[in-house]
This record gives C-alpha cells, structure tokens and sequence, in this order.
C-alpha cells in the first residue's frame, strides 16, 4: 500500500533531492527519477527507496543537477564551440534534440538543450563534419525548404516519456491520442465512451497554460504530430493499443439512476444521456466531467 511513508508527493520529493521544480519535472521525463501511479488516482509519486537511491549515488547532488542542466541557444553554442547560427541550423534539421521548451512573453517558442547532450555531440568525432565544415546535401535541403524539426524531436522525446509511464494499453493508447489532432482521433476511435476515457487517461500537463488561451494553442500546435512518416506511426500504434485496451476491459460507460418512484405516477424512467446529441448538457459526476473535456 502507498502511504506517506512509502511514497512522496513530487513536491515534497523535489526538495529532499534539491531540485527546482521545473528541475525535478524533467528529471522525470528524462527517466533520471522513477514515479509510481497513486492508489486514489491522483499525481504519480516517488517511491521513498527512489529517493534513498539517488541520494546515495556517487557525485549527488552535482551529478543529478549536470543531468537536468538545460540551455538555450546561445549557451548551447559556446559549449559547442560554434557560431549560434550553426547551432541554429543543426537544430532545425534535427540533428539537436531540445528536452523543453517554453514561451516567452512575446509567446514566442523557446527551445532547450540538455547541456550534457550538448557536449557529447560536439565531442563525438563523428560529428566533426557538422560543426566546421560544409553542412551534408540531406542537411542543407531540408533547411533551403523550410523545414524546422526541433517540435518532432520534441515530440518523439515526449511520446518516450509518456509511453514509460503507461501501465496498460488504455494508458498506451491515451499517450498516442495526445499527440494525434481531434479529427485523426475521431477517425479512428468512433467510440465517444473511449475517446472520454481516453482523455480522462491523458496527463496532466502544468505548463500547457489555460484552455484555449493563446499558449494554449501554441502548446497544442506542437505537441500535434504534422509529419506523415510521424502520423502514420502514431495511428498505427493507437489502432494497435485500442485492440488490445479492449481486450482487456470497456471503456467505462454512465450509470443509469435507479427510477425515482411516486404513488400517483409509479417509476419514473431516467434515460442514459447520450455524448453526441447532448454534449452541451453532460451527465453529472465523472462522466459529465469526463464529456465536458475539451480533446
């Protein structure tokens, strides 16, 4: 059983291993700190051993804090050792991996670079080409049409994350349906009972800003697949995940109130509501909330 002493809440985690938060977030969708689901249902939690474990490993806390260490693109240059409009440029084809990024107040999008990764690119002898020489054809045709890949390498290192923390298909299949668009999903999950469960399964995410405030939308341009090669794995994985989820159970579907019964009348029949000719008026409780989600 998971209790206080068992497990920690992420906040109180965070502090006892001296990381910030948005520190300790990206640990976590790193895989550098292991989460556990909460017994009732709430925000996953740390295992006290997890805490235990990092706190005794070797070089803790410098080590833990190299790991999360992320910069932008001017930063990332001079660890690199090249000019930001190289680094600029090896980002948008892809070959850079950003682990965050953020809006600034002209909500415009920031992306950030694990600092670690970072080095180990440019130390890479492999690599040496890219930073002194003549950018390979692949590289300069994709950035002469116009190509910026840094919010698909975002997304394969998210869709990575979400997947280590599903336990179960439904779990599997909502983290692919978070990256597909509403009418992709509709196409293939006709089903309004499992696009609900599928959206109550999705994570919650702090940074993603208010629903449909303008970071909203922006958050949502990129965390939506655009890439064909991209979509198609998506769908194929979504379909894949759905055939198993349902196998193993239903999606949950409202309860039908037991008929309220007066002496002049007899039982009163209570008709089950249904989500695609009601969505305005959703029924009460967990399925109301869970069809006044927005997908």
């Amino acid at each position: 059983m998971q209790g206080s002493i068992m497990t920690r809440p992420q906040g109180s985690a965070a502090r006892e291993l001296g990381l910030k938060r948005s520190e300790f977030d990206l640990a976590v969708r790193l895989g550098r700190i292991r989460t556990v689901a909460a017994t009732d249902g709430g925000r996953r939690r740390v295992p006290r051993e997890e805490i235990e474990r990092i706190r005794d490993s070797e070089g803790f806390p410098e080590a833990l804090l190299a790991q999360v260490k992320v910069v932008g693109t001017a930063e990332g240059a001079r660890l690199m050792g090249i000019p930001p409009t190289r680094f600029t440029r090896l980002a948008r084809a892809g070959l850079l991996i950003p682990a965050k990024f953020y809006l600034n107040r002209y909500r415009t999008v920031v992306w950030l670079y694990l600092a670690e990764e970072l080095r180990e690119f440019a130390a890479s002898e492999l690599h040496a080409p890219l930073l002194t020489g003549r950018a390979p054809d692949k590289v300069r045709a994709r950035l002469s049409a116009g190509e910026d890949l840094r919010p698909r390498r975002w997304r394969a290192r998210h869709a990575g994350y979400l997947l280590g923390q599903s336990s179960d298909p439904w779990e599997r299949a909502a983290a692919m349906a978070t990256l597909l668009d509403a009418a992709q999903l509709t196409e293939l999950v006709e089903s309004p009972y499992e696009r609900a469960y599928l959206r109550h399964l999705r994570p919650e995410e702090s940074w993603y800003g208010t629903p449909e405030s303008p970071t909203a939308q922006v958050v949502e341009r990129i965390m939506t697949a655009d890439n064909p090669d991209e979509i198609s794995w998506l769908r194929a994985n979504l379909l894949l995940s759905m055939a198993e989820a349902r196998r193993l159970r239903p999606a949950p579907r409202p309860t039908t109130p037991e008929p309220e019964t007066t002496p002049e009348s007899g039982p009163r029949a209570e008709s089950t509501p249904d989500p695609q000719t009601a969505p305005e008026k959703p029924a009460p409780g967990l399925w109301g909330r869970l069809l006044g989600r927005r997908g």
